[in-house]
């Protein structure tokens, strides 16, 4: 009797053995499920918006290249025209140096806005997203690595505008997309936090119109945050536009002071960590429900 129980268990193990492991897994109730590496995770949201905003990829790249040439013909060499020199350099140096990272803090906020809006609320993509073996923190880590991917290739048609046109120094400027790269992250954590407050798409407006745009004439970009008032200057600090831009002139212009510049690296990095991690939290609940 023991002798046939023995032999019954030993086909079960040997049939079980047979089996593949995902089924075999199933079947024992084990808790060790294979699930894919984190990063692998992150970047599959990645590629999925590298996919789908190349698909037009001339409407969604050239835009890039005329703004810095309009925006620097109409207010570099106009406004050129009437003031020399801003902080013992040529105006469009000083002007270009900031512009660089401006356009970065621009695609990253809308992109993380509206983009982040429209795909969550009205085209439902993140549902269909999450159906794969994604967390909601996966996938939006993976979100604000696009933004800031969208910083660091937007800020390069602006290098290539001023390096052609021998307005700053081409050696220097190389560093501009890794600053781009911090600035659309940051931008990105801030608006997915703003995103995460927003029941409607009208909303946004207060944000662009309150905030983003006021930012752009503030942070030290058109003239230099010193020659604002005294008691407007602590406030212009605080703005997360301010420093990138002082980091982009300082290596662009090759005035870096080492405490400052790292300094507002901490900032950013600071801004960053923390506004990320309130808006996975608060978009977190929302995505699941």
């Amino acid at each position: 009797m023991s002798s046939s129980r023995k032999s019954t268990t030993r086909q079960a193990h040997r049939s079980q053995k047979n089996l593949p492991s995902a089924e075999r897994e199933l079947r024992s109730g084990s808790k060790h499920r294979t699930h894919p590496p984190l990063w692998n995770r992150i970047f599959s949201v990645w590629y999925r918006h590298v996919r789908v905003y190349s698909k037009n990829l001339i409407s969604n790249g050239f835009p890039p290249f005329l703004e810095p040439l309009i925006f620097l013909a109409g207010i570099g060499l106009g406004l050129g025209n009437y003031i020399e020199q801003m902080k013992g350099f040529p105006y469009l140096q000083f002007l270009s140096s900031g512009l660089l990272v401006s356009t970065a803090m621009f695609t990253a906020a809308f992109e993380c806005s509206f983009g982040t809006f429209i795909r969550l609320e009205f085209d439902k993509v993140y549902d269909g997203m999450l159906s794969a073996p994604i967390t909601a923190n996966n996938l939006l880590i993976g979100e604000m690595l696009w933004a800031g991917t969208k910083g660091f290739f937007f800020t390069i048609p602006v290098m290539i505008v001023v390096s052609s046109f021998r307005i700053l120094p081409v050696g220097r400027v190389m560093l501009a997309p890794v600053v781009g790269f911090l600035t659309g992250t940051m931008f990105a954590a801030f608006s997915l936090f703003v995103t995460s407050f927003v029941k409607t798409i009208n909303h946004f407006n207060f944000y662009f119109t309150g905030f983003i745009s006021p930012m752009f004439f503030f942070s030290g970009i058109v003239f230099p945050v010193d020659n604002l008032p005294s008691f407007i200057r602590p406030l212009a600090e605080l703005l997360p536009l301010t420093h990138p831009v002082r980091i982009s002139r300082s290596v662009c212009l090759n005035t870096v002071s080492l405490p400052l510049f790292f300094t507002d690296l901490l900032y950013i990095a600071v801004f960053t960590f923390f506004f990320g991690l309130f808006a996975v939290k608060r978009l977190k609940r929302r995505l699941i429900n």
